[in-house]
């Protein structure tokens, strides 16, 4: 008898989880097992026994392991295991043991309800006791959202579920850094995808600290600011240029009016916010080329 063709694959980002991962492969080995989703899980170069935890269950079938030599970072080890994903979905999920097997089905559901490209697994009811991750996450969000025009609130949450095929072909647009995540959710809601949410529970950790944080959220806002630039610059351009000439107006203005003649710096700043809206212009232009190519 010939078995259906699996429909989704996991893919599981690894770095140093030797205490999550005897705990957390088993359940979900058996949960794909059962319904014949395939699994893969990139070693992204850890120095713990991960490698060797892992080697004990590479006998499982439609389990895969890849190793990166040196660590690439949580991006990085989630573009190696999406450009070998075979089926038509996928859902990413952390290593940490925080996520339930099970919620990939919930997302699975609502994809085939909605239709949409992206499922994001949402936290959006749960509190984190960690103030520093919290607050890293909030910036993320707030600048985020001001940037690229999106509706889905938990946009670094590590379990989603994506069409294989978008995916795969936004990969070279994502870093390899932990703002992947963030990213890649930005990218399809700004390409005019359907990004949904699904709430999703969370499991404390298993082991291991997380790395979300102050730095995290530099780091990801930095990328923020590149997909805005490579997809609407002009939202960053056209507020600093009206900025610019509302700030030389207001200086300058008054003067006039006084009768002193015209003030040397409010014309720069008006000079400034021409050249930043023309520079706006052009970075539009450019944007429009890339997107067409």
């Amino acid at each position: 008898m010939m078995t259906e063709e699996p429909k989704i694959t996991i893919v599981i980002p690894c770095y140093n989880e030797e205490e999550s991962l005897p705990i957390m492969l088993p359940e979900l080995l058996k949960f794909s097992r059962d319904r014949n989703w395939n699994v893969i899980l990139t070693n992204d170069g850890s120095t713990d026994t991960t490698g060797e935890i892992l080697n004990g269950f590479s006998a499982h079938n439609n389990f895969t392991i890849i190793t990166h030599k040196l660590n690439k970072g949580y991006g990085g080890a989630l573009k190696t295991a999406i450009k070998n994903v075979r089926t038509e979905y996928l859902v990413s999920m952390d290593a940490d043991g925080q996520h339930y097997p099970e919620d990939a089905e919930l997302l699975f559901r609502k994809l085939q309800e909605t239709d949409a490209d992206m499922i994001v697994g949402s936290r959006k009811e749960l509190k984190s006791d960690d103030t520093y991750r919290s607050t890293g996450k909030w910036i993320i969000r707030k600048i985020s959202g001001m940037l690229v025009k999106n509706n889905v609130y938990d946009i670094n949450s590590g379990m989603k579920l994506y069409n294989t095929g978008l995916a795969r072909k936004y990969l070279n647009l994502c870093p390899d850094t932990m703002a992947f995540s963030d990213i890649i959710t930005l990218i399809f809601s700004a390409r005019k995808h359907l990004v949904l949410e699904v709430p999703v529970r969370i499991k404390k950790r298993t082991g291991g600290k997380s790395t979300i944080g102050i730095n995290t959220a530099f780091d990801t806002v930095m990328e923020v600011l590149n997909i805005v630039m490579l997809f609407n610059p002009i939202k960053i351009f056209l507020p600093l240029s009206l900025i610019f000439f509302v700030l030389g107006t207001l200086w300058g203005v008054p003067i006039i009016l006084a009768g002193r003649g015209v003030s040397v710096g409010a014309a720069l700043l008006i000079l400034m916010g021409v050249i930043t809206f023309l520079l706006g212009l052009i970075a539009e232009q450019l944007s429009l080329l890339r997107k067409r190519i």
